[in-house]
């Protein structure tokens, strides 16, 4: 399974916004769908944000809607732009792949996939 390592987080102020990537071996990922996953302290990574290698399909947590988007390009590079962030957004936010449809990354859960990347830790203050 191709590595994946995220980048760009940071402390950042309440409205503020951030914009992570998420690279890993182009050619492994070309037919993977991607996804974005966040831990906040004491608690379980949940998913963020998952978008279709195929049909350029995206889907969001509610508690995202309307304020993250998610990209790729064509090197197979994934983004996640973060706007008006909040304090509950504080988190290592982690990216994966995997072959199955963008849909079902959304009710995937840490275990399903076989290894994890370095996150990016995203600091929201107040």
């Amino acid at each position: 399974q191709a590595q994946l390592v995220a980048s760009g987080g940071g402390l950042v102020q309440a409205g503020g916004s951030l914009k992570l990537s998420c690279a890993g071996s182009g050619r492994a990922l070309s037919r993977y769908s991607m996804a974005w996953f966040r831990q906040a302290p004491g608690k379980e990574r949940e998913f963020v944000a998952a978008i279709s290698w195929a049909s350029g399909h995206k889907y969001y947590a509610d508690s995202v809607k309307g304020r993250f988007t998610v990209s790729r390009d064509i090197k197979n590079t994934m983004y996640l732009q973060m706007n008006s962030l909040k304090p509950e957004d504080t988190a290592v936010y982690y990216c994966n792949a995997d072959r199955r449809p963008a849909s079902s990354l959304v009710t995937m859960t840490p275990s399903d996939f076989s290894s994890w990347g370095q996150g990016t830790q995203v600091t929201v203050s107040s």
